[in-house]
């Protein structure tokens, strides 16, 4: 079974920076892996994702709330997702996930439904002051 471990979470000040990243060596032929967020009381939000086989345009997806400020990017030799986040905020303040869909249930550009992951890292907190 596939383990996701995120580290790299932290507390910082509105303006600075982080770098989150996630272990995905057990997924290799996944199909789609992205970035969600949850605070307490509610629903698991999604901030950005990658395609996997998304080999014509290699476009990343990230929600509007943090595009221009968030990069997901995949080292595929070292088997590491990240996610770099600028310009913090203190809405962005969030337990943040890393999650692997490999069955193909985010098809059709639905990156953003957590219901289409399957694996899901234990999250690591990020807090943002102001």
């Amino acid at each position: 079974q596939g383990l996701l471990v995120e580290s790299g979470g932290g507390s910082v000040q509105a303006g600075g920076s982080l770098r989150l990243s996630c272990g995905v060596s057990d997924f290799a032929d996944s199909y789609c892996m992205a970035w969600f967020r949850q605070v307490p009381g509610k629903e698991r939000e999604g901030v950005a994702a990658l395609y996997s086989l998304d080999t014509i345009s290699r476009t990343p997806y990230y929600s509007d709330s943090v595009r221009g400020r968030f990069t997901i990017s995949r080292d595929n030799n070292e088997n590491i997702l990240y996610l770099q986040m600028n310009d913090l905020k203190p809405e962005d303040t969030a337990m943040y996930y890393c999650a692997v869909d490999v069955g193909g249930f985010t098809f059709n550009g639905a990156w953003s439904r957590a219901d289409g992951y399957g694996y899901w890292g234990q999250g690591t907190q990020v807090t943002v002051s102001s």
